[in-house]
C-alpha cells in the first residue's frame, strides 16, 4: 500500500468513527476533515455528506487563495513523532465545530461537525474533535505495517471521555493543575446511579462532588461520620440516600470516593453536580451545564424540545405563513409548559379548513389562542387527561379529546396507550399533527400514521467516500451538486 493510499485509509476510517460516536452522542451529524501530510503536500479534503457544502468561499479564501495556512512552526516533519501537536484555532464557521492540529508526522488537519441547536456546551465535542487530530496523527505515523485500525472504534464509543476531557480542561482553568479531584469514577457513578430505580421510581435529586479542602467551609444540615461514609461504589445504598434530598433544595455532598453528607442552599466555589430528573438528568460544572445523561451514557442535548418537525411541517402546509409562525409559538409554549411542569400531554393541531370532530370535552366558545390568558388557560387544560384540538384559526376548540384508530404497523407497545392512540388517529386523518409530550421522554410528533424525524437534508456527495484536492472540491461544488 503506497502512502497516499495508507494515508486516505487513515481518513476514511477515522472519519467513519468519529461520525458513529456524535450521532448517539448529538443525534443525526455529519463530519468532515480539511488536512495535508506533508509540508509541501496540497491540502485535502474529505467531506462524504457534505457537511461544509456553502463554505465553499471561505476554503477559498483560507486554503487556494493564500498559503498562509502553512505558516512556519517549530515542527520538523517526521513521520516516527506524533505526540508534539500544536493546536490550530477554530475557523468559527457557522454551523459547525471545527477543531485542528499540527503535528510532525501531518502538518495540517481540521476536523468539522455540525453545531446542533440544542447543545449542552460544544466542549466535550470539540475535545473529540482533538482526540481525532490524536489518533489520525499516531496512525500515519505508525504507516500500514503497524496500523491497527482501531481509531474508529475509539472514538465512536468516546462519549464517556470527551466528558472527563473537558471537566478536566475547565477544572485546570477553574482550580488550577494541582488539583486531586479524580473526574471518571464521578462519572462511572452518575451513570449507574441514572439507571437505578428504587421501588420502581428513577432517581431525582442533586448530587454535588466537591474537592476535599471545600468541606470545612461548607454548612451541613447533616453529615456522616467518616469511618460511616457510603462509597459511592455501593450504587443502591446512595440512589436510596439520594430520596432524601428529592423535590427538594437539599443536596447530597460527595468527594470522588463517599458522600459526606446533605447541605441546603448555594454551592461552594467549585462542585460538579448531577441533577437527577428521573429517567434522565444533567452534569453541571458550577453553574455550567456540560450534557445530558439518560439510558446509561451522556447526550449533548439540552432535552428542550425544539419541535423542527412541527415547524416544518406548518411551513410545508396551506396556511399563511404569519399564522403559520403564530401556531408554531403558540404550540411552543404549551410544550415546554408541559415539559416544565413535568406532566404528559398530547395535542393535535387541525388544519382542515374546517376542524374535524373529536369526541371530548367541547366549548361553547373556542379559546383564543392569542389571547395571553387564554393560552395560559389552555397550558391549564393540557393537564387534563386526553388532548387539546387546536384548530388552523388558532383558537383551541376542546379538550380531554380521545384519541383513537385501528391497528397500523410501526406501532411501539413500549411507549403506551397515549403515544400509539395518536399514531393511529393520524393515520386515519388528513391535515393531522399530533405531539405527544411524556414527561420523562423526548417529544414525539406524528403526521400521517408516523412520527416524523428530523432530517438532515443533505445534496448527494459527488466524491462520496474519497478524499479530494481541496482545489478540485471547491471548483465541482459550484458546478455539480444535483
Amino acid at each position: 500500500m503506497d502512502e497516499y493510499t495508507f494515508s486516505h485509509r487513515c481518513i476514511t476510517e477515522t472519519i467513519e468513527g468519529l461520525q458513529e460516536g456524535l450521532i448517539h452522542f448529538s443525534g443525526p451529524s455529519r463530519t468532515a476533515v480539511i488536512y495535508s501530510i506533508k509540508p509541501n503536500d496540497p491540502i485535502y479534503i474529505h467531506d462524504p455528506q457534505n457537511l461544509l457544502a456553502g463554505h465553499e468561499p471561505k476554503f477559498k479564501e483560507l486554503y487556494i487563495d493564500t498559503d498562509r495556512w502553512r505558516k512556519k512552526t517549530t515542527l520538523c516533519y517526521d513521520k516516527k513523532k506524533f505526540s508534539n501537536l500544536i493546536p490550530v484555532k477554530n475557523l468559527e464557521l457557522a454551523g459547525l465545530i471545527s477543531y485542528g492540529g499540527r503535528s510532525s508526522s501531518v502538518d495540517y488537519q481540521m476536523w468539522f461537525t455540525e453545531h446542533h441547536p440544542d447543545m449542552c456546551a460544544i466542549g466535550p465535542t470539540e475535545r473529540w474533535l482533538e482526540q481525532a487530530v490524536w489518533r489520525l496523527s499516531h496512525d500515519v505515523a505508525n504507516e500500514s505495517d503497524l496500523y491497527t485500525g482501531i481509531s474508529g472504534s475509539f472514538l465512536k464509543e468516546y462519549a464517556t471521555h470527551a466528558v472527563r476531557d473537558y471537566l478536566v480542561d475547565e477544572m485546570n482553568v477553574l482550580i488550577g493543575w494541582d488539583t486531586r479531584v479524580r473526574v471518571y469514577p464521578i462519572l462511572e457513578a452518575v451513570l449507574k446511579i441514572s439507571r437505578t430505580p428504587e421501588e420502581g421510581a428513577w432517581p431525582k435529586g442533586k448530587l454535588i462532588f466537591v474537592e476535599k479542602h471545600s468541606l470545612s467551609k461548607m454548612k451541613f444540615i447533616a453529615k456522616f461520620p467518616k469511618t460511616e461514609q457510603p462509597v459511592l461504589e455501593n450504587v443502591k445504598h446512595i440512589r436510596k440516600l439520594l430520596q432524601s434530598v428529592e423535590n427538594s433544595d437539599r443536596k447530597l455532598v460527595a468527594d470522588e470516593k463517599t458522600i459526606i453528607g446533605i447541605i441546603k442552599g448555594d454551592n461552594p466555589d467549585f462542585s460538579i453536580t448531577a441533577d437527577f430528573k428521573g429517567r434522565y438528568g444533567f452534569l453541571k460544572l458550577n453553574e455550567n451545564t456540560l450534557c445530558s445523561f439518560s439510558d446509561g451514557s451522556f447526550k449533548s442535548t439540552t432535552r428542550k424540545a425544539k419541535l423542527v418537525q412541527v415547524e416544518e411541517a406548518l411551513l410545508d402546509s396551506d396556511m399563511d405563513p404569519v399564522d403559520a409562525s403564530t401556531l408554531f409559538k403558540i404550540i411552543t409554549g404549551i410544550v415546554h409548559s408541559a415539559a416544565r411542569q413535568r406532566h404528559g400531554c398530547t395535542i393535535v393541531v387541525d388544519l382542515n379548513e374546517a376542524p374535524i370532530f373529536i369526541s371530548g370535552q367541547t366549548l361553547e366558545n373556542s379559546l383564543d389562542l392569542e389571547n395571553h390568558d387564554d393560552l395560559e388557560l389552555a397550558k391549564s387544560l393540557s393537564k387534563v387527561d386526553g388532548a387539546l384540538h387546536i384548530g388552523s384559526d388558532l383558537k383551541l376548540h376542546g379538550f380531554a379529546c380521545l384519541l383513537d384508530g385501528k391497528y397500523i404497523p410501526g406501532e411501539n407497545r413500549a411507549r403506551g396507550a397515549r403515544f400509539n392512540s395518536a399514531l393511529r388517529f393520524t393515520a386515519e386523518h388528513d391535515n393531522i399533527i399530533v405531539i405527544v409530550v411524556s414527561s420523562d421522554a423526548p417529544v414525539s410528533v406524528m403526521m400521517g400514521g408516523i412520527v416524523l424525524e428530523i432530517k438532515i437534508k443533505l445534496k448527494p456527495s459527488i466524491f462520496y467516500n474519497v478524499p479530494v484536492l481541496l482545489k478540485k472540491w471547491v471548483t465541482s461544488s459550484e458546478t455539480s451538486y444535483y
